[in-house]
């Protein structure tokens, strides 16, 4: 069981590290699982994960503020309405309820985005 939810935790990392890159990937949320699953299974990899230089603050100011800091917010949100009006656009022109559907979604990350707080240095 240790085995499985260490090669979970590494997956849930590399998704994370993807999601810096990718505005529809979350980075947070799979930095948050993979500290969880390494927290019981590899306290080394949970402890490297936690120190680490660039993705360890993620994970503590959101554990430890419930805050996200004002520049990934907006460059998420960006990122998030670029993609999808790109997608509206450009993918789905034709199939009006795929273009709410996408915009609705669009709409609703942003909401949860902006309903943490700020975090402020």
């Amino acid at each position: 069981m240790k085995s499985l939810c260490t090669l979970l935790g590494a997956l849930c990392l590399g998704l994370g590290v993807v999601g810096i890159f990718v505005p529809l990937l979350p980075t947070t949320p799979f930095l948050l699982l993979a500290a969880a699953l390494w927290m019981h299974s590899s306290p080394r990899l949970h402890a490297w994960l936690l120190s680490h230089g660039r993705l360890g603050a993620y994970i503590r100011d959101f554990r430890e503020r419930r805050a996200i800091p004002l520049h990934a917010k907006i460059l998420s949100v960006a990122l998030l309405w670029t993609s999808m009006l790109y997608c509206v656009v450009a993918v789905v022109g034709r199939w009006w309820w795929a273009q709410c559907l996408l915009l609705a979604v669009a709409a609703g990350v942003t909401w949860h985005i902006l309903s943490f707080a700020t975090l402020r240095k």
